[in-house]
């Protein structure tokens, strides 16, 4: 693993890193698993459970909260935010402050090859599927099939994607 810049990073003990795996400055990462190769800007947390695969590229200021599964070779893109619970509240029924126990995490997957836009927000219980591109800005709301783009709010499908890469 190689740091870049001033570390003040956060990394638990549980924490499993892959093989050369570069962590930029100021990055919170809790009880999750990055993959060989993979790239993590600055500003980045990933709770969690959560798991990022091999050569995946992770832009500055990105949430990945519990649940996130990123496959191999997916870009996401600056400020993309991970949603795990569609219905988060304060309180439970009772008025109490919501235990752990009270959220209902959905899981996402991000299949190999996609590509998420800057600043989309993807909320939980998704599947983008291979090679699917989400435009930026963009707020996912249900499953994106492979190879297609997306955009909007909520996105909707505006016409097939193309792998770039053979590998």
């Amino acid at each position: 693993m190689k740091c870049d810049g001033d570390l003040h990073q956060d990394i638990a003990a549980d924490v499993k890193i892959g093989r050369d795996v570069r962590i930029h400055a100021f990055v919170n990462l809790y009880g999750c698993e990055i993959g060989d190769g993979t790239r993590i800007g600055t500003f980045v947390e990933v709770q969690k459970g959560a798991k990022i695969g091999p050569r995946c590229k992770i832009s500055s200021h990105t949430f990945i909260c519990e649940g996130v599964n990123i496959e191999e070779g997916v870009f996401v893109g600056h400020g993309v935010t991970f949603i795990n619970d569609r219905y988060p509240r304060a309180t439970n029924r009772n008025g109490h402050l919501q235990a752990e126990a009270d959220w209902d995490c959905q899981r996402t997957l991000i299949k190999q090859g996609a590509s998420i836009g800057s600043g989309a927000t993807i909320l939980g219980g998704i599947i983008i599927g291979e090679n699917a591109i989400v435009g930026a800005g963009s707020v996912v709301t249900r499953d994106v099939p492979a190879n297609v783009t997306v955009a909007g709010n909520p996105a909707t499908i505006l016409g097939t994607s193309t792998k770039l890469l053979d590998t």
